[in-house]
């Protein structure tokens, strides 16, 4: 009996495990299942644009909204894919036989932000590069180390900090992992 009202009570609240979203000025994207998912910023039916075996994370949308980048363990690898707001095949940009992890975007849509430890040995220390959307060479931003970041909306400015996070959970967490966020102007790197 208290099997039936849990599955009772299951059916009637529906899902609750999306997550990492990402909105647009008309659509949130999010994460559930190991794929990447999209419903209107008014809500609705959501629908899933990605359905390949493997794991779906991280998505972000292009600044125009019409594109969404993500990260995507295709073969145990985890590279950056983008694929239409509106559906499709997804696109491969990274073929690094290291974790690639999609950060978000260049201000003018052109390139996808990303995390990766492919050029930090012997450690692998982790730094923020960028990759055409078009196709073609990764480019690493110029900073040594890079856990978390994000771009100014005019491009001039990246705010980051050194570290990567092992566990973002921790709720009022105070030790190592709590790192100040840095910023730097990229033109002259001077850091504040």
């Amino acid at each position: 009996m208290i099997l039936l009202l849990a599955l009772l009570q299951a059916q009637t609240t529906g899902t609750r495990l999306l997550r990492e979203p990402t909105i647009s000025a008309t659509q949130v994207a999010f994460a559930y299942a190991n794929d990447i998912w999209v419903v209107g910023r008014d809500g609705g039916q959501a629908r899933r644009l990605t359905s390949f075996p493997g794991t779906e994370s991280r998505p972000a949308f292009s600044p125009d909204g019409k594109w969404i980048a993500f990260t995507a363990s295709y073969g145990g690898n985890p590279d950056v894919y983008v694929v239409s707001a509106d559906g499709g095949e997804p696109k491969r940009l990274t073929w690094h036989p290291g974790a690639d992890a999609v950060a978000g975007w260049t201000p003018d849509g052109a390139n996808v932000l990303f995390f990766s430890g492919r050029d930090g040995v012997p450690v692998g220390t982790v730094r923020l590069w960028k990759v055409p959307v078009a196709g073609g060479n990764e480019t690493p931003l110029p900073v040594a180390s890079a856990g978390s970041a994000s771009l100014s909306a005019d491009g001039t400015r990246l705010a980051y900090q050194h570290i990567v996070k092992w566990q973002d959970a921790w709720r009022n967490y105070r030790g190592g992992q709590a790192q100040p966020i840095w910023v730097v102007n990229l033109s002259d790197m001077a850091l504040t």
